[in-house]
């Protein structure tokens, strides 16, 4: 059996002991009992256990996503609602439970950045999917944006008992509606005379700034 099988095998079998010990050691365990798969392959395969099980939960997720979007026409709508789409779609095919244990573990101070690769990444997926080919400083400015947004939604999302996770989408469209705003003051900034003043001064450093080679290599680089 292929590594990638193998990995995909395990994570099947693991989400459905999350709810019960969580994305755990424990849990890797259980899912190696349920396919046969030895413990210390499962270990080779997951070398931090829970932790690398549940970004890989958190990678399918983004990978089903694209998938998705990529089925989805989107060119009539504003870009906004295809932000917005992208992101719903995104929850709509998580599991609530498998998200708040997994929230719970990348809370913890040793665990944080990996949660917060793991929303960068989102973003990524989201901004690729529909499109984006920016390669200068905006690449991580709208990705570092979308990240914040992302992350507040699925927060609002986690607590959320509405119909339909109404109350979510509307809390999801005001976010967006406020990163618009500040969008139109950058473009207003790099409009008028103090802000071109500034960008053919002090702000040209911005211009050497370019977006990783490898969207996998984050944080990217920076070209002297």
């Amino acid at each position: 059996m292929a590594e990638d099988q193998m990995k995909a095998r395990l994570l099947e079998a693991a989400l459905v002991h999350v709810p019960f010990d969580g994305w755990s050691d424990r849990t890797l365990a259980a899912a190696c009992g349920d396919t046969g798969i030895p413990q210390s392959l499962a270990r080779s395969l997951f070398p931090r256990g829970g932790v690398d099980l549940a970004l890989a939960y958190h990678a399918r997720g983004d990978a089903e996503m694209q998938s998705r979007l990529a089925e989805t026409e989107l060119s009539a709508m504003r870009y906004r609602d295809r932000i917005a789409r992208a992101i719903q779609l995104r929850l709509d095919l998580a599991d609530r439970e498998l998200v708040r244990r997994g929230t719970t573990l990348f809370s913890l101070p040793q665990h944080a950045a990996d949660g917060a690769r793991a929303i960068l990444a989102t973003a990524d997926a989201i901004w690729t999917a529909l499109g984006d080919t920016s390669t200068d400083v905006n690449w991580y400015t709208k990705r570092a944006t979308l990240s914040a947004v992302y992350g507040a939604t699925v927060l609002y999302w986690l607590g959320d008992d509405s119909t339909g996770h109404q109350a979510t989408w509307d809390f999801l469209g005001r976010r967006i509606e406020q990163v618009m705003q500040i969008e139109k003051l950058k473009a207003n900034f790099r409009e008028n005379s103090f802000g071109k003043a500034f960008m053919a001064g002090p702000g040209k450093i911005f211009a050497s700034i370019r977006a990783p080679q490898h969207r996998d290599d984050l944080p990217g680089r920076h070209q002297g």
